[in-house]
């Protein structure tokens, strides 16, 4: 069982940047594959970002490739979201997730965190 806990969402000017964090209870938090998803109003979920159990393969959606950053820290149980140069369209709940299979695609994950806030004005 792996607890997921988001943080670092907040308001931000379009062209700024925000680093999202995911902080996962279980002792077996390196064994999982961790991806971040988004939702904005009235859109359906959206896959971002995934990172490999060891952080050697990333995989990123077309719409944030060369924007976001994902990475994952084992000793703080921690995978984080880098977003630089956010623009309005970016504007969503940003959901953290965790899945035991070993792969960096797909969208069929078995853990889910409840989810912080990103909203990007002009």
């Amino acid at each position: 069982q792996v607890q997921l806990v988001e943080s670092g969402g907040g308001l931000v000017q379009a062209g700024g940047s925000l680093r999202l964090s995911c902080a996962a209870s279980g002792r077996t938090f390196g064994s999982y594959t961790m991806g971040w998803f988004r939702q904005a109003p009235g859109k359906e979920r959206e896959f971002v970002a995934a990172i490999s159990w060891s952080g050697g393969s990333t995989s990123y959606a077309g719409l944030v490739k060369g924007r976001f950053t994902i990475s994952r820290d084992g000793a703080k149980n921690t995978v984080y979201l880098q977003m630089n140069d956010l623009k309005p369209e970016d504007t969503a709940d940003y959901y953290c997730a965790a899945r035991v299979s070993p792969a960096i695609f797909g969208t069929d994950y078995d853990y889910w965190g409840q989810g912080t806030q990103v909203t990007v004005v002009t």
